[in-house]
């Protein structure tokens, strides 16, 4: 472990709780937002960074990861994902229960919280996996931010697509549930009607928009049924953003990845198999529709759903390619790149990416930059470009399917508990994040 210094930071364009942009200097003291004012003398034995020509931001937090530790440690395992949280500007992330073993008892759910405290460079936290069984421990376990329930794209124990089943989950219980959303009796029919082409892209036609729908649409019933706090995870079709438009119970929360604003179904012809993921991209008018829902709250907040996989296994041929991508290294870079774009505003991917995730998850002091919150932090500049290079790639996957987008934003800087985890281009591999809080999760 490293150990800590007061941290001043001079000069910065900050992004305030209000949505404000001052030029600011912000003092960090025991892990903490000491202060923020116009002009701050450093006390001694203070660490000065000069932030001129830069913005601080709130540490992203990245509230779906699929980190593969433990079982599946030769696609990513939890150092190496926080290495790219740390070069993305991720200073926390909620990790996902299909691990081997999965994440399915607080046994379980220890031994990872144990592995993170050894080898997380950021703040961790992790979901507790629903089964057709409906273990003990789904409402029990502890810390964990919440219940994820496979009603689609997944195998084995976790795929819980029986209604009856969905319903006793609902029924117990107070903390949130966050649902994968396609219907796997259509998929599975779908999959038997395609099951001779092997282009890639007919996968978005196999796990089609309506098999979104009508899973979004039998959990929104069920959260409705039983007043039960609902997130929707990945949304990808404008009609369950339409359909969130018309009828959003206020316990109701969805998120969106960058992929599924960004790219559409174009991208197989570009990249392949790299392209394919769950749920699957989607159309141009998909991506339009989404962006207009986020703008409009509509849909809460950004995930990525990094899910690595190796080169070898994309570069199998359609359907026996897994799906997924990565996305913590590039994600905050995207979103800033679409702001200056126009898009949206710097303080809107503030709120997508930090404040609001922090607000869902009930995650207390993160999210904004005043005095009292946690000093996870994320300095960005906002004046460069630079493409997505391969071989610059630090999750252990090694690919990305942003490679050569000229992008801005990139951190510059990432501090997490008042520790500099990422300068200049170099990861400080002594940094060890904390078990997120939730309250009343």
């Amino acid at each position: 472990m490293s150990s800590l210094v007061n941290l001043l930071i001079r000069h910065a364009h900050v992004v305030l709780p209000d949505s404000n942009l001052i030029f600011a200097d912000v003092l960090i003291r025991d892990r903490l937002i000491a202060e923020v004012a116009p002009v701050i003398s450093p006390p001694a034995d203070t660490l000065v960074i000069d932030a001129t020509g830069l913005t601080l931001l709130p540490g992203v937090i990245d509230p779906q990861v699929h980190f593969r530790e433990p079982g599946l440690e030769y696609k990513e395992d939890l150092f190496t994902a926080t290495c790219a949280c740390a070069k993305g500007g991720v200073t926390s992330f909620l990790e996902m229960p299909n691990t081997r073993p999965l994440t399915t008892t607080q046994a379980t759910l220890d031994d990872k919280l144990q592995r993170a405290a050894q080898k997380c460079l950021v703040n961790y936290g992790f979901f507790i996996g629903a089964t057709k069984e409906v273990l003990p421990d789904l409402n029990t376990a502890h810390p964990v931010c919440g219940i994820k329930i496979f009603m689609g794209s997944m195998h084995g124990p976790l795929l819980v697509n029986e209604t009856e089943v969905l319903e006793r989950i609902f029924a117990s219980g107070t903390r949130l549930i966050a649902v994968h959303a396609e219907n796997q009796q259509r998929i599975d029919q779908r999959r038997q009607e395609f099951a001779h082409i092997h282009d890639p892209s007919i996968h978005s036609q196999i796990q089609d928009n309506q098999a979104a729908l009508e899973a979004t649409q039998l959990a929104l019933s069920l959260s409705k049924k039983y007043q039960r706090r609902l997130h929707i995870l990945h949304m990808s079709t404008a009609e369950e953003a339409e359909l969130l438009r018309q009828d959003k119970p206020a316990w109701v929360t969805a998120e969106v990845t960058p992929q599924h604003l960004l790219l559409n179904t174009s991208a197989y012809a570009k990249i392949g198999t790299l392209a394919q993921m769950n749920p699957p991209l989607r159309s141009p008018h998909d991506n339009q529709v989404l962006w207009q829902a986020l703008r409009d709250g509509i849909i809460d907040f950004i995930a990525t759903d990094h899910a690595p996989h190796t080169l070898a296994e994309k570069s199998q041929e359609y359907p026996n390619t897994p799906s997924g991508m990565p996305g913590v290294e590039t994600s905050l870079a995207l979103m800033l790149t679409a702001a200056q774009q126009g898009h949206c505003t710097v303080p809107q991917v503030v709120n997508w990416m930090s404040t609001a995730v922090a607000q869902a998850y009930r995650i207390p002091n993160k999210g904004a930059i005043a005095p009292g919150y946690d000093a996870d932090l994320v300095l960005v500049d906002l004046e460069n470009y630079r493409p997505v290079l391969r071989e610059e790639i630090v999750s252990k996957c090694g690919w990305s399917p942003f490679e050569g987008w000229n992008l801005t934003g990139w951190p510059v800087y990432t501090i997490v508990g008042g520790e500099i985890v990422y300068e200049k281009g170099k990861i400080n591999t002594h940094v060890r994040g904390q078990a997120l809080r939730f309250d009343a999760a």
